[in-house]
């Protein structure tokens, strides 16, 4: 794919730096006077961006608030500080393995349209910071819940202790949250292992521009 001035495209981003390093190395390879990006993904996940280059840029608030859908690991039996593979974590005394029909009870509860709170080590916003700033210095977050809807979550395999979803999501959804709340749902904790997102909007991996 070519990528032109004023546009919005999409690129692959690979698990390890965060969005905004990811960005920045792109800035300087396509040497763009501006550029921002939709959807911010963890160091963990690895997928879709949505990345607008000048003019572009204005178009990215439409992209942002585009269905998206990822493929998550979850595991269970442990809780994670960071709701994910990277933080500090915790063993969970799990009485009794669930059996899928538990799963499959305990995802219906999660689709359509629920509260649900951000991590803690999140990018949502607390006062204009962002709370992976105020959790990293131990401060207190005070996130609240906040109104999202999940359009369906399709069990791909489950393997106590993984399982493997399918996840499509309207915005503001945060899949790290899913995992804990699904954990604590069931009873036995547990936190993302990995995440790709696979979609945003129409964008696809087969849309992805082609940066050396």
């Amino acid at each position: 794919m070519k990528i032109s001035e004023n546009e919005i495209f999409a690129v692959w981003k690979p698990k390890g730096p965060t969005s905004a390093h990811f960005l920045n190395s792109l800035k300087k390879k396509l040497g763009a006077q501006k550029m921002g990006h939709a959807g911010t993904l963890d160091p963990l996940a690895s997928g879709i961006l949505v990345v607008g280059i000048g003019k572009g840029t204005k178009k990215l608030k439409e992209a942002a608030g585009a269905e998206k859908e990822y493929v998550a690991k979850i595991k269970f039996g442990e809780r994670s500080a960071t709701d994910d593979g990277e933080g500090e974590k915790e063993i969970c005394a799990v009485e009794e393995i669930p059996k899928l029909d538990d799963v499959e009870r305990a995802i219906g509860k999660f689709i359509g349209n629920i509260d649900q709170v951000p991590s803690d080590y999140s990018a949502a916003k607390v006062g204009g910071v962002h709370a992976y700033r105020l959790a990293r210095k131990g401060k207190e977050t005070h996130l609240q819940s906040r109104a999202v809807k999940i359009f369906s979550i399709e069990i791909m395999k489950y393997d106590w202790p993984f399982l493997d979803a399918r996840v499509v999501t309207g915005p503001g959804v945060y899949v790290r949250a899913l995992a804990r709340d699904l954990g604590e749902a069931l009873s036995v904790g547990g936190y993302i292992a990995e995440l790709t997102r696979t979609r945003v909007g129409d964008f696809t991996k087969e849309d992805t521009a082609d940066i050396p």
